[in-house]
């Protein structure tokens, strides 16, 4: 029985993931690192800006040092022009209103840019108010579990009787650290990284409310 959900934001509630990738491709080619898109998402998908540093120059990018807040600045104004919400999500919401299950959002992206993004829906915004958690924030990105835990306990349900949505790996992976229940998010492309982390794939999110049994 699901008694509150946790969702991840980028590529889960707000179509971000085009407008960051575009960006961060942009960026790794201009410093010494040309990747395809399936590449740059095996690498930096669920991940954080700062990883995605640590990794790039691993991978031979040779990026500035203040390159992290540079990103940051660029990628804020570019979504800032619009990014809309992933089809049907706002139905979701309302049918976990109307069940009256409680839910949050658990993101390994900054508090600021969930301002950006969901700022820009004030609809939805009002219903997450004080639900927005930040594994930046709390120095504890996915794949640890501690966000989730965190989330779980604002919301007063035991772990175990929470699900989590999420589109990647690394997300699926701290839902399963934290002992919940994880629904991957795949509306296009293979499941196959996500089924590995324990997540139950679906593709378009009217089919949410049925598989949290709503």
């Amino acid at each position: 029985m699901i008694e509150a959900v946790i969702f991840d934001c980028d590529g889960v509630l707000v179509d971000s993931e085009p407008t960051a990738f575009a960006l961060l491709g942009e960026d790794l080619a201009r410093h010494g690192l040309a990747l395809d898109h399936a590449t740059l998402e095996a690498h930096f998908l669920g991940g954080t800006i700062p990883g995605a540093a640590v990794t790039a120059r691993r991978l031979g990018a040779d990026l500035p040092a203040d390159w992290v807040e540079d990103f940051y600045e660029r990628l804020y104004a570019r979504l800032a022009e619009g990014t809309p919400l992933i089809p049907h999500v706002e139905e979701v919401v309302a049918a976990l209103d109307q069940a009256g299950i409680p839910y949050a959002v658990g993101s390994n992206g900054s508090d600021r840019k969930m301002q950006v993004t969901l700022g820009q829906h004030p609809a939805l915004m009002a219903r997450l108010d004080g639900r927005l958690f930040s594994g930046q924030s709390m120095d504890a990105p996915k794949p640890a579990p501690d966000l989730y835990l965190h989330a779980a306990r604002a919301l007063g349900v035991e772990p175990d009787r929470c699900a989590v949505i999420e589109d990647s790996p690394t997300g699926a992976r701290a839902a399963r650290a934290a002992g919940m229940t994880c629904f991957g998010y795949v509306p296009e492309g293979s499941s196959e990284a996500l089924e590995a982390e324990g997540a139950r794939p679906f593709s378009d999110m009217r089919e949410l409310p049925a598989l949290l049994g709503l």
